[in-house]
């Protein structure tokens, strides 16, 4: 299992968020190609990158950035979300060295654009499934939907998706503890891998999720708590190493 730092852009700065309230935000640098330095210095070998004004335009605004990040760690995956509606956004990120491209919004809204994604682009499409009370959420979490985060999880795996990020966006940025039962049921649902996200504090949130990593849960995405130092990178990706492998 992987600890995957984030970072979040929000204006340009490496930022988080409260509950995904664009109106709550934390700036932890201002520049985001230094913060994915800081975290490869010490050893991740994954980055999730989500550009936040693109969630809320529905279309990359600091894509620029990120491509400055794939140009300077070409050895690192990066995956990365925000504002990406289109085959030619997939294709542009791919081609500056991203190597996962995250599908939120337009899963839920259009399931046949996944679908088309992953006929074109095999191997490269993630989908991020975010939900509040079970219930999927959209557009950068502002609207609620009424389907299932299990059937849409079973619905893309047949469509071919290499893995699905599970966000409870209740906890996510607020240091509550990640939802240890629901990233479980969802991994034991599906057959992809699945990466925990939201409210990840500590290493007893780490050693929780570890000890349901063979249910296929790939790796964890951390934020707030690498930021403000509840939780050490170095030894909570060290005690996430030392848990069962799921391979993407």
């Amino acid at each position: 299992m992987l600890l995957i730092p984030a970072i979040d852009i929000k204006a340009g700065r490496c930022v988080r968020l409260r509950q995904g309230d664009m109106a709550r935000e934390t700036v932890f640098d201002d520049e985001p190609a230094a913060a994915a330095e800081r975290w490869v210095n010490q050893g991740a070998k994954h980055l999730h990158i989500v550009d936040l004004d693109g969630a809320a335009a529905g279309r990359p605004v600091n894509a620029g950035l990120i491509r400055e990040i794939a140009e300077q760690f070409p050895g690192i995956r990066l995956q990365v979300g925000g504002g990406i509606r289109n085959e030619e956004t997939v294709q542009a990120y791919l081609e500056a060295g991203v190597r996962f491209v995250i599908i939120g919004t337009q899963a839920v809204n259009e399931p046949h654009f996944v679908s088309d994604l992953c006929a074109e682009f095999a191997g490269h499409i993630i989908v991020g499934l975010d939900a509040r009370e079970g219930r999927l959420a959209t557009d950068g979490w502002s609207k609620l939907s009424g389907h299932d985060v299990i059937d849409m999880a079973q619905h893309l795996e047949g469509d071919g998706v290499v893995s699905i990020i599970y966000t409870d966006i209740e906890r996510d940025g607020m240091l509550l503890g990640v939802n240890v039962e629901a990233t479980a049921r969802l991994a034991e649902a599906v057959r992809v891998p699945v990466i925990a996200s939201g409210g990840i504090r500590d290493l007893d949130d780490i050693r929780r999720l570890g000890e349901s990593a063979d249910a296929g849960i790939y790796g964890a995405i951390t934020g707030r708590a690498i930021y403000e130092g509840s939780l050490d990178f170095r030894e909570g990706d060290a005690l996430a190493q030392s848990y069962a492998a799921t391979v993407l």
